[in-house]
Order: C-alpha cells, then sequence, then structure tokens
C-alpha cells in the first residue's frame, strides 16, 4: 500500500516500548488491513533506550507503510505527536500511544465518524482498566477542573487518541508553541467534532511513563496553555490578605488603645507575617510559571530535532 498515497496516517510516539511493540503492531496492522484504504505508520521514537528502534527498523523493513522518526533525544509525549503529524501524509491522522492502552481496532470506529462528516474524533474513555483508584479520581477532577476554568469546550475524558481530518491538520502545524497540550489545542481550533467511546485498556508490557509528578507537570502545563485563572485567584488572596490585615490590625489597635495592661502579641505579629509571606511566594510562584512560558516562546527554539528516519527520503544538503 505504498504506491499510493495514504488515506490514514497513523502517529504513535515510542518510548522505551520494547515490551509492548511487537504485540500492539501486529494488532495495528490487523485492524489498518481491515479498512481496505492506503495507509502509513509513523512511530515516532521519543529517545529511546531499549530495544525499541531495533524493533521499529524491522517493522520498517517487513513494510514499507510502516515510517520512523528517530529523536536526538527525549523531546517528550506531545513533542512526538507534533513531529507525527508535522510529517503525516494521509488525508486524516489518528495519534494513539503504543502501549496498547488505546486500542487499534476503535480505529475503524473514527474512521467512520470522519466518513461522516466529522473533521476531529476524539475517543472517550467510559472506562480504564487496570488503573488505581486515585490515577482514576485525579483525571477525572484534572479534566472538570480544566473544563470549568478555560473558555475552550474541552471533552471531558478524552486524552490524545484521536481522528484529525488533514485541515485541521494544517491549522495545527501552525502552532508552534513550546509547552503543548495537543487535546486542547485540538479542540481550540473547533470544526466539527464527534466523539467514540471506548474502554482504555491495561498497558502490554511495563509500566507508565507518567508518575504523579509528571502528571503534574502536564497539568500545570495544560492549565496555563488555555487559562488565565490562576492569575485571577493570585489578584483575589492578594485582595483577601489586604481586607484580613485590615481586620486583624484594628484588632491590633483596639488591644493597643482600651487595654493598656495587655502585652503585646507576639503570636499575632508572626500569624500575619506568614500569612502575607505565604501569600507573597504564592503570588510570585503562580507568576513565574507564566512567565517562564513567555521566556521558552520568545527563544524560537525548534520544537524536536530528528537524528535519523526511516522510510523518508533523505534531504538535499
Amino acid at each position: 500500500m505504498t504506491a499510493e498515497k495514504p488515506v490514514l496516517s497513523v502517529v504513535a510516539p515510542v518510548h522505551n516500548e520494547e515490551g509492548s511493540l511487537p504485540e500492539f503492531h501486529a494488532r495495528l496492522m490487523r485492524a489498518l488491513g481491515k479498512l481496505g484504504v492506503p495507509f502509513e505508520v509513523l512511530y515516532v521514537d521519543d529517545g529511546s533506550r531499549d530495544r525499541s528502534p531495533e524493533l521499529l527498523r524491522r517493522f520498517h523493513e517487513e513494510n514499507p507503510a510502516v515510517k520512523v522518526l528517530h529523536f536526538s533525544r527525549n523531546f517528550g509525549h506531545q513533542v512526538a505527536i507534533t513531529a507525527g503529524m508535522d510529517h503525516a501524509l494521509g488525508a486524516a491522522c489518528v495519534v494513539m500511544d503504543s502501549d496498547g492502552q488505546d486500542p487499534p481496532e476503535v480505529i475503524e470506529d473514527l474512521v467512520a465518524q470522519w466518513k461522516k462528516g466529522s473533521e476531529v474524533v476524539y475517543a472517550v474513555r467510559i472506562r480504564r482498566e487496570e488503573e488505581t483508584l486515585f490515577k482514576r479520581a485525579t483525571a477525572a477532577l484534572f479534566y472538570r477542573i480544566l473544563k470549568r476554568i478555560t473558555r475552550v469546550d474541552m471533552p471531558v475524558d478524552a486524552g490524545d487518541f484521536r481522528l484529525i481530518d488533514r485541515q485541521v491538520l494544517a491549522v495545527l502545524g501552525r502552532m508552534r508553541e513550546s509547552h503543548r497540550f495537543m487535546r486542547g489545542l485540538a479542540s481550540w481550533v473547533g470544526f466539527r467534532q464527534a466523539k467514540v467511546e471506548y474502554v482504555r485498556q491495561a498497558r502490554l508490557a511495563g509500566k507508565s511513563h507518567y508518575p504523579l509528578w509528571k502528571m503534574a507537570r502536564f497539568a500545570v502545563d495544560a492549565i496555563t496553555s488555555f487559562s488565565h485563572e490562576p492569575l485571577h485567584w493570585v489578584t483575589a488572596c492578594g485582595a483577601g490578605s489586604f481586607f484580613a490585615s485590615m481586620l486583624i490590625g484594628f484588632w491590633v489597635l483596639y488591644v493597643r488603645l482600651f487595654n493598656p495592661r495587655a502585652v503585646p502579641g507576639w503570636t499575632s505579629l508572626m500569624v500575619l507575617v506568614l500569612f502575607l509571606g505565604g501569600i507573597q511566594l504564592i503570588s510570585l510562584g503562580v507568576i513565574g510559571e507564566y512567565l517562564g512560558r513567555v521566556f521558552d516562546e520568545v527563544k524560537r527554539r525548534p520544537l524536536y530535532i530528528v537524528r535519523k528516519s526511516l522510510g523518508y527520503p533523505p534531504k538535499e544538503p
């Protein structure tokens, strides 16, 4: 299926997935074969240090429709998705994880909605297999908070697993911000969108590459990319601390004027100092998060560097 221009491109980031890749790839090729349209598969190797690059090379040798981009280092999951979409040639592009949690069999449902006229078809998780209660609860809370504090209509419980039409890909390709939240960008651009429900399965092998601290960092990127609400909260905290300070000041003045025998309170002074100091540090931290993102954007560095590619003609010097 390489002689024709692909109708469908599948982008799958890879980072140390040697245990999952063989089964995932086999299932993906079976699912794509059933569609009966020309396709390509773009694996983006995000700096893997296991046998993943070797497996990807073998996949390409077995089927030229499989293409591979090898990053010079680990640039992150969202950047890997971006690189895949930049290189996709299909009339539509499916983005999915390569660990098996996004079932390849669902692609058929995504394509069906696309053929009906939808330009973005996102997959909504109705159940998560083998995930802890804490992770399910925090994920649900995050999506609902994000939906409430942003002006973008982001679908709840939808990850990066989605189909994107060529027209939408062109728009997303012009957005080169450094701190990327692709599922938010896909919602921000608008267009006709539809959903497909599915059960998010357990990983085929290994452990999640998103520990708690990385999930927290991802949440901060999402919020600061699409909402100014934290800055509004800082303003509200500043106003609240100002009025609280006034009340404490009136109380101290009252004690000083009408109770001359009272010993000046060290406790009230320390409470006031610590309270205001805490508010100031939180405010500086929130402002610093936004300022740091401005700093990253003005540097205009490339989002990623491709060290080696398979399935693409060599670039002329």
